[in-house]
């Protein structure tokens, strides 16, 4: 189902399942990761749901700020007997580890930015994130819906931007979140890069959103 108008970037509240139709085949980007073939095809069969809860709050150690952050706490369920996965951000682009059953230990930041923010991080020659190895061009920043009605962050932004980095090997996953018109309809969507070195995976996730 599409998004509802209600759902944006700063109010991902309820329940997303993966459309594997719409979405990228996500096997390359997890032999990339070192996931080994049977789990990467126990995945692919098997039906991935997000259970958001968004919220404003205390930010979560190692912070010391006293000013509220924003949380999005995300319980991945998948069927196919694949043990569910945990993803707790706090949007203030402090890096914290964490550890689950597939990736092992990870650390990350998350952040809202705006498009041009976006734009900016993978242009060619000055792009960061381009010069820290983390994309080779910008399909990060491709294919977003803009304008006034996405531009729901607490500053005016279209897009969360989440940074991953393997502690146990060289990957890294970078990953920009928004909403796309996708085959005519209003989707939420993930552009996601993982990178290994001079390797990289470009895939979109598509996700559709159950109503209460």
């Amino acid at each position: 189902m599409a998004a509802p108008a209600s759902k944006t970037i700063g109010d991902l509240n309820g329940k997303w399942v993966l459309n594997k139709t719409l979405s990228d085949p996500v096997d390359s980007a997890l032999a990339l990761q070192g996931i080994s073939w049977l789990v990467r095809k126990a995945i692919g069969a098997a039906t991935v749901t997000l259970e958001i809860k968004q919220y404003r709050g205390a930010p979560k150690p190692p912070s010391e700020s006293e000013e509220l952050a924003t949380h999005v706490d995300i319980q991945q369920v998948a069927t196919a007997g694949i043990k569910g996965t945990a993803e707790n951000r706090c949007l203030d682009h402090v890096f914290r580890e964490h550890r689950d059953w597939l990736f092992g230990r990870v650390r990350g930041r998350t952040r809202f930015v705006t498009a041009a923010e976006l734009a900016a991080l993978v242009a060619p020659d000055s792009g960061a994130a381009r010069k820290d190895g983390f994309v080779a061009d910008d399909f990060l920043a491709r294919d977003w819906l803009e304008g006034a009605d996405e531009e729901k962050g607490p500053q005016g932004e279209s897009h969360i931007l989440s940074l991953g980095e393997s502690m146990d090997a060289d990957w890294t996953a970078l990953q920009a979140w928004g909403f796309q018109d996708v085959l005519g309809e209003r989707r939420y969507v993930r552009n996601v890069v993982v990178a290994d070195g001079d390797k990289f995976e470009n895939l979109k996730m598509v996700y559709d959103y159950v109503p209460e």
